[in-house]
């Protein structure tokens, strides 16, 4: 039986250094010159769900707890549950270990048809200041938090899982797979004079594990 293979909508225009097949998504692990920072990774491979149940507050995908509030988010070995309204909550998976086949019907793979995308490091909040007029430095909201608006004029979900008063920090970004291209294009322009560049996984997985440390 032949073997499908998964293919993102995010290209980048760099050289892969070390690559692997996870589930049939082919992976790039790291590029040539990725430089200091900031980066911007492509995490198609991630699964990704939309929770939907109007008992939500009783749910526990991957035994994380949904956040009561709308906007709340929580980071639990490596899963990021994000309440979104009422009865909806994003659930991300960012680990290397990703789930088995959802049964439950209250839950919707999007992994296929959304982007997402990792964007983190130095001068990143001064980065995305040219993208869109939403607010990820809010002193009043603790990393990780939800925002759900236009990034690039785009209908995206984002949540800042890192930040601080230097700018630095990071952000995990959703969108429409149809608008991959345009968006991977106007962060790589918006970036130009901060030296951000494409990462791989391995890049992700690191500053993950710092996170997680951190929590």
């Amino acid at each position: 039986m032949k073997k499908f293979q998964r293919e993102s909508a995010v290209r980048f225009d760099a050289q892969i250094e070390k690559s692997e097949v996870r589930d049939n998504w082919p992976v790039a692990l790291q590029y040539r010159d990725e430089g200091h920072g900031p980066w911007l990774v492509d995490l198609a491979h991630k699964v990704r769900l939309d929770l939907q149940d109007r008992q939500i507050d009783e749910r526990t995908p991957a035994d994380v707890v949904v956040p009561q509030s709308p906007g709340a988010s929580v980071l639990q070995n490596s899963v990021v549950v994000s309440r979104m309204n009422g009865t909806q909550a994003s659930v991300y998976f960012l680990g290397k270990e990703q789930p088995g086949q959802m049964t439950d019907q209250a839950y919707t793979d999007v992994s296929e048809t959304t982007c997402f995308l990792a964007l983190f490091g130095p001068s990143v909040f001064w980065l995305v200041e040219k993208l869109t007029s939403l607010d990820f430095l809010a002193p009043d909201k603790k990393a990780p938090f939800l925002l759900q608006g236009p990034f690039c004029h785009v209908p995206c979900q984002l949540v800042t899982m890192q930040k601080d008063a230097t700018g630095s920090g990071g952000i995990l970004l959703s969108c429409s797979r149809g608008y991959a291209a345009s968006m991977v294009e106007a962060i790589l322009e918006s970036g130009k004079e901060f030296g951000l560049q494409p990462a791989g996984d391995d890049r992700f997985t690191n500053w993950l594990a710092v996170l997680e440390k951190d929590s």
